[in-house]
């Protein structure tokens, strides 16, 4: 069933083309992400989409029966309403269901008529079967654990609206749209004010979503999660992609190669006909020479393909400083809760840190104690020797408005000329007068490469970046992450972008609670960590799951002694001198050898799945990670019984 259908869109803002042809399909049951560069109009289409606004040419296509939502960026609250009845109102029909029924079911028991009874029966059991088919007596159970899910503590239940701030309201806003499940929903950003817990119950409500959605993200990593098409917006015109996010990377690559080289082809061709055609115009193969001109003619010229222009972010090479860049030692901050407590690390030269935690962990508040530019409880910060640090803040405050990115990336230490300044701020996409503009005219994707590209004036040894891909685009990201993997100085990142993390780091701070772990390794080794149940702690990964691997040290897993297994790896019989005799037989007789044999086996796959669950390309897709995990909890449960059943073979047999 076609739930949307968009034909020959045409949108124009004064002389420039926006869309042009623009035709999309969204059937029932489609997870469809649509990608672009910033500025091509990804939000200008889904505006027509929605009917908030209308194509100059072109017509928007849905059915009397389907339903379709989509989030709202401005939402407008009365005094009186809260987290809670926003929520609520949501499902609203539902909740009055519940009320109908329960008032019918209240008649019934002072009903004494039998004639009256019996319509009342008839009119609750309708309301029964309505309320069976929505689930409708579990809506505050619904309502709570989305809620929960984007983030919103309990205690906000009863928060007015209207006092959240913008990032909030909009969570708010989305909590409604998956409540009231909409055939179809139309998501601009949905993530965009999300931790990456709030992300990762996102990603996983999405990949099992019934419905169908188109929504517009920067994440790549969601975007891997939970996209099962792509749509991509370059000039005007949309083209079609199966699969995920780097499904689509992959085609994107492919179809450019045979687009560039049969447009190649064709110039040729066409130029050794128009040369033919010159040479003897006039001469003794004339005719010749006009059935070439026919043929010319008749040629459909192929279309230059559609590149997308990727920036080449760039970081000079970073003077040398000392082998320690850092040692943080007993740290400790609170304001209404405490942050984080005694926490003690150090940054070496080379190093790449990522600060990872929820909303309002202290992330920032850390990267700004660790600049002297927040006063800490408890703990000092000492700062290795030669150092220059770059600090991008999140919030851009360095820049002035009024001046221009020419004038912004003037540095004290260095006298750069205009010609200077205007080829770095080229590396990082700002070029011809956008560079003369005032920043406040700018974008926001703008201004955060104006401030990029002040640290890389700033010819800086050490750089700390607070949320460096705010309001960047998909191809910004990429090439700021080629430019950081290319950079040999220090960095301390704080952001939400996982594949940056996985791609940047090797080590990393967790916050939460008011506690910080410490690990070695990417964004994967973390999740690696939680997946296997392991507790990460301040002190490295530790503790043991129900299969009983632990870990000693960050980093490195400790052999799978499973179960009723000695630190050998061998099983743990049971001391003699405990038995009072010989037990009955729990499992069918086997030879000791063979189920040692399914043990080494089930073992050998365990290790299997561990190593392709690390894979990127098996991270980056969503589905094959859980058809892992399922059979991983498989195994391991097989493996549960083989224990068992080999300790008894070893006494009974």
């Amino acid at each position: 069933m076609v739930l949307l259908s968009a034909t020959q869109i045409l949108k124009r803002y004064g002389d420039r083309e926006v869309l042009r042809d623009t035709e999309l399909d969204i059937r029932a049951g489609d997870h469809v992400a649509l990608v672009g560069p910033n500025g091509v109009g990804k939000t200008t289409l889904l505006k027509i989409l929605t009917g908030e606004i209308s194509a100059d040419q072109g017509t928007v296509q849905t059915p009397s029966r389907g339903s379709i939502g989509y989030l709202q960026q401005h939402p407008e609250f009365s005094q009186e309403e809260t987290v809670w009845s926003v929520a609520q109102a949501a499902i609203g029909s539902l909740s009055t269901l519940v009320q109908q029924a329960e008032s019918v079911a209240a008649e019934l028991a002072q009903e004494q008529c039998d004639d009256q009874r019996q319509q009342l029966l008839e009119q609750y059991d309708r309301l029964q079967a309505k309320l069976q088919h929505s689930d409708a007596y579990n809506w505050e159970h619904r309502v709570q654990r989305v809620l929960q899910g984007l983030g919103f503590l309990e205690t906000w239940y009863d928060r007015p609206a209207r006092q959240l701030s913008g990032g909030q309201q909009n969570r708010l806003m989305l909590a409604c749209l998956l409540l009231q499940q909409p055939d179809l929903m139309i998501l601009d950003e949905p993530n965009n004010h999300l931790d990456i817990e709030s992300t990762e119950w996102l990603e996983e409500t999405l990949q099992n979503w019934p419905g169908a959605f188109l929504l517009v993200s920067h994440d790549r990593f969601f975007l891997d999660q939970v996209a099962t098409s792509v749509v991509e917006l370059v000039h005007g015109r949309l083209d079609r992609f199966r699969g995920n996010y780097s499904a689509y990377v992959r085609q994107k690559s492919e179809r450019l190669e045979v687009q560039r080289r049969t447009y190649e082809k064709q110039r040729e061709e066409v130029a050794k006909l128009e040369d033919f055609v010159r040479r003897n115009h006039y001469g003794q193969k004339s005719t010749q020479a006009e059935d070439r001109r026919k043929k010319l003619e008749r040629i459909e010229l192929v279309e230059q393909p559609r590149e997308i222009q990727i920036p080449h972010f760039r970081f000079p090479p970073a003077a040398r400083c000392g082998d320690i860049v850092l040692r943080a030692s007993g740290l400790s901050k609170a304001f209404d809760r405490p942050l984080f407590q005694q926490l003690s690390f150090q940054v070496e030269r080379g190093q790449r840190w990522a600060i990872l935690g929820s909303n309002g962990s202290g992330k920032s508040t850390l990267l700004k104690c660790l600049l002297g530019q927040c006063t800490l409880d408890q703990g000092q910060v000492e700062l290795g020797a030669q150092l220059r640090i770059g600090y991008f803040d999140q919030l851009l405050t360095r820049l002035n408005a009024e001046s221009s990115a020419a004038e912004a990336i003037r540095v004290p230490h260095r006298d750069l000329d205009d010609r200077q300044r205007r080829d770095i701020l080229g590396r990082f996409g700002i070029s011809g007068d956008v560079a003369l503009k005032p920043l406040r005219t700018l974008s926001g994707g703008e201004r955060n490469r104006v401030m990029l590209a002040w640290l890389s004036a700033m010819e800086a040894n050490v750089l700390i970046l607070d949320e460096p891909t705010n309001h960047l685009d998909l191809w910004s990201r990429q090439a700021l992450e080629a430019a950081l993997q290319a950079y040999d100085g220090t960095v301390i990142l704080v952001t939400h972008d996982r594949y940056l993390v996985n791609a940047v780091a090797d080590h990393l701070l967790v916050l939460g609670d008011g506690r910080v772990s410490q690990i070695v390794g990417n964004y994967d080794t973390y999740k690696h960590w939680l997946r296997q149940g392991l507790a990460v702690t301040d002190r490295g990964v530790v503790g043991s799951t129900s299969t009983g691997r632990s870990a000693a040290t960050v980093g490195r897993a400790a052999p799978n002694t499973g179960p009723n297994r000695s630190a050998s790896g061998q099983p743990a019989l049971e001391d003699s001198s405990v038995r009072t005799g010989k037990r009955k037989r729990r499992f069918p007789y086997r030879k000791v050898e063979l189920i040692e044999q399914d043990i080494a086996a089930s073992e050998d796959r365990v290790q299997a799945i561990h190593a392709e669950i690390l894979l990127p390309e098996v991270l980056r897709d969503g589905r094959r990670v859980k058809q892992l995990q399922q059979e991983l909890a498989e195994i391991e449960e097989k493996l549960l019984l083989l224990y068992e059943h080999y300790e008894e073979a070893c006494e009974l047999n």
